[in-house]
């Protein structure tokens, strides 16, 4: 094999945008020359997909990754889906067991050693319920395969990265999880995976959870009870933490370079100003598996699948940043 990575590319759910996505990111040169590309979905949806959309490249199929071709395409098709049964925009079984199969393939591929890093298109989450699967997220499903005991997603756009104390679970059940053990274990795990990245030491910033901080427990006492002491247990332990710092400042101080990564405790805390930052080619990484998985950071868009018009941008960089993490061991800049 030669420097480059093999990079498993999963087509995420076949009705939604992931194939459409994945076949225009792989006609920038940049990303085949970051990597060798093995998509692991079906061969004669993309091959269609790449049709349609005008696009002249090749995709070799293959029955390994060690056949992966230099400067080439390949996919990696275990025959577990008819093409013909995919409709687009439409939530289905087959389709949702086929994506969940390929993200398993995947993360079995990259135990093994046989890809280096894995870079997922989006699944539907009802299609995969309606599968029979109960682990419905990708990092639930890969958290599962590895036995990972600390995971994490952190969204990246640019040098703005944010980690999450929870992401898909209502308000009310995120602001439970809010406790200083939950919060103490995702500073130990951002400091550590931050710190095997070549940050020496990583600045984190915690977000308080009430507005202004809470008004010294006027409007919330969890910045009081929970995170201040979970800061001054990481500080103990030679972490360098800052926090709770209010929501609308943490963030243009991380913007400004004050922090190498914001931990927050819900889904739209961290979501909301990576989108505002970068929409299109924000990505997601994965913390605490035993190998690389970023990801595209939106859904399936149903409501446009098909149509050609979806924006490739966000995997594109997932494809990039997995390549360059796999590569060099870094954090792209």
């Amino acid at each position: 094999m030669s420097e480059r990575p093999i990079i498993a590319l999963t087509m995420g759910d076949p009705a939604g945008i992931g194939p459409e996505v994945i076949a225009k990111a792989l006609s920038h040169p940049d990303v085949v020359a970051s990597c060798h590309p093995l998509i692991i979905g079906n061969a004669p949806l993309l091959g269609k997909t790449i049709r349609d959309l005008g696009l002249s490249y090749e995709v070799k199929q293959v029955s390994s990754a060690a056949e992966a071709p230099e400067h080439a395409v390949s996919i990696l098709d275990s025959g577990n889906l008819n093409a013909e049964d995919v409709a687009h925009g439409q939530v289905s079984a087959a389709a949702g067991k086929a994506s969940v199969e390929w993200i398993l393939q995947a993360g079995e591929m990259a135990l093994s050693g046989d890809v280096q890093a894995i870079a997922t298109a989006p699944i539907h989450k009802e299609a995969a319920r309606a599968a029979g699967y109960q682990d419905i997220g990708h990092m639930e499903l890969y958290q599962s395969l590895t036995g990972a005991k600390e995971v994490a997603t952190m969204l990246t756009a640019g040098s703005l990265r944010v980690v999450h104390l929870t992401t898909h679970r209502s308000l009310m059940r995120a602001v439970e999880y809010v406790t200083k053990d939950h919060i103490l274990a995702k500073l130990k795990l951002t400091h550590d995976c931050f710190s095997a990245w070549g940050f020496d030491p990583p600045r984190i910033g915690v977000a308080a959870l009430n507005p202004h901080g809470g008004d010294g427990g006027l409007i919330g006492r969890e910045e009081i009870d929970e995170i201040a002491p979970a800061v001054e247990e990481a500080r103990s332990m030679g972490m360098d933490v800052t926090g709770p710092v209010p929501a609308d400042s943490v963030f243009p101080q991380a913007i400004a370079g004050r922090y190498d990564a914001v931990l927050v405790h819900y889904h739209d805390q961290g979501h909301i100003p990576i989108k505002v930052k970068d929409f299109e080619g924000s990505v997601s990484i994965n913390l605490g598996f035993p190998f690389v998985r970023t990801s595209v950071d939106h859904g399936t868009a149903f409501d446009i699948a098909g149509k050609g018009i979806a924006n490739e941008t966000g995997m594109r960089e997932a494809v990039l940043a997995a390549a360059h993490i796999a590569t060099t061991g870094r954090l792209p800049e």
